[in-house]
């Protein structure tokens, strides 16, 4: 073999074998950026709390997605480029002009097959694990190329300020709220997450975004208690009462002057009137003004996460809403942020609690005014705006404009409304089917 000949080969050869490095390391690249993106840090977090070192740098490194994509990407670009140079140069040598075009054509098939869709796939496969893998060298790629991902960084900003697009460097692509509730929505669409489950999450992330107004009971369903009644009258309101707790109000339901609890109330008429052989004469001295605790208000703008925070810290379940005026607006529960979370809870004192909802032979459900549009929606799954009104009567008064009458039929958001019961300026009663 003479030594051009031989000159020719080892350089073949070399290239070759570049060329093969070049394309692991694009292979590498690629695979790191598709796990480091969709690796869970959820998941990344639990294995940090185990002691993996690797899943803790892989958390530090994504902290800015920014730099990580803007390293991964130039380090991926100037491989792919190098490697399809030194390609077209060494088919060129080989065969002529057609050389370009059959470069041109393995280089695709080779980048296409083993550096971005085989490495891609295993990442995606097993993001946590790959993550955690290759988090060591990408941290120096990282660091490595930090002062031109900065000025390239500095670059496109201005160019996209130049545009209109305001970009801010601390915002996150997706929150973690809308993560979380877009793979819930994901795995309900799929079969993978129960009804019931996604809605009790989603309903316990919601609480941040609620007010106190939105489930509070209106002031017109607050049963109260007149302090200047009979105490035998008083007595027979809180037997008859389904509730354990009533307000008590004096000269006008506006003034309340305490909370009352039936155990409260019939411990002390109990004592006053000396036990099971007493004098139930007694009864007559009682004033409830003694026994009742003193009323907890709240601002109808509370969160509903903040008041159940609240309510635990003052070991208390129930609160009187007041508006920015300081008048009554109604009543609010810990039962009923509960609610909120796991559904409608009855128990044998609420026979009908399970009854608002009632489906009709010819496909309408027959609902009550009162019901709130976000219950309507998890009973059904259904999607019905909840922005300008609470319940599904004040929804359809916002979309008429007007207080309907007995009997009027309204088509909006995809569903027929009618008016099926009204007393007063209240829509008690509506017929809802889907269209």
């Amino acid at each position: 073999m003479d030594m051009p000949q031989a000159t020719a080969d080892t350089a073949f050869w070399i290239s070759s074998l570049i060329i093969l490095l070049l394309l692991v390391l694009s292979g590498f690249f690629s695979g790191s950026e598709t796990a480091l993106t969709a690796a869970s840090r959820g998941k990344l977090r639990t294995q940090a709390d185990r002691g993996s070192m690797g899943a803790e740098r892989a958390l530090k490194i994504t902290e800015d997605n920014e730099r990580l994509i803007g390293s991964v990407l130039l380090g991926n670009n100037l491989v792919n480029i190098l490697a399809a140079s030194l390609a077209t140069a060494l088919f060129t040598r080989l065969f002529g002009e057609s050389g370009v075009a059959l470069a041109t054509l393995v280089m695709t098939l080779l980048v296409l097959v083993f550096a971005e869709v085989l490495p891609k796939t295993y990442a995606i496969t097993n993001a946590e694990r790959a993550a955690a893998l290759v988090s060591a060298p990408i941290s120096i790629v990282v660091l490595v190329f930090a002062p031109v991902v900065s000025a390239v960084r500095f670059f496109v900003r201005g160019i996209l300020r130049l545009l209109g697009v305001a970009v801010d460097p601390d915002s996150n692509i997706l929150a973690v709220r809308e993560e979380i509730a877009g793979a819930l929505q994901l795995g309900h669409s799929e079969g993978v997450v129960e009804k019931e489950d996604r809605d009790r999450i989603l309903g316990a992330l919601d609480l941040r975004e609620r007010t106190v107004e939105e489930i509070m009971l209106h002031r017109s369903g607050i049963e109260m208690i007149n302090c200047d009644d009979d105490p035998a009258d008083i007595l027979d309101q809180c037997l008859r009462s389904n509730h354990t707790r009533l307000p008590v109000f004096r000269d006008e339901q506006e003034n309340i002057i305490g909370v009352i609890h039936a155990k409260d109330l019939l411990r002390a008429m109990y004592k006053l009137i000396g036990g099971p052989d007493g004098d139930a004469a007694k009864l007559k001295e009682f004033d409830i003004r003694e026994v009742a605790m003193e009323p907890y208000f709240v601002p109808e703008t509370s969160t509903l996460d903040e008041q159940m925070r609240q309510f635990l810290h003052r070991r208390t379940h129930f609160a009187l809403v007041v508006d920015e005026y300081g008048s009554l607006q109604g009543l609010i529960t810990l039962e009923d942020i509960l609610e909120e979370i796991v559904g409608e809870i009855t128990d044998e004192f609420d026979p009908d609690g399970d009854l608002e909802i009632k489906q009709s032979e010819d496909g309408h459900y027959l609902v009550e005014g009162a019901m709130t549009i976000r219950d309507i929606n998890r009973a059904n799954d259904w999607n019905l705006p909840d922005d300008e009104a609470n319940t599904v009567a004040g929804l359809v008064i916002h979309e008429a404009q007007m207080i309907p009458t007995r009997g009027q039929v309204f088509l909006f958001h995809g569903f027929r409304f009618e008016v099926a019961e009204r007393v007063g300026n209240r829509i008690t009663e509506l017929k809802i089917r889907k269209l």
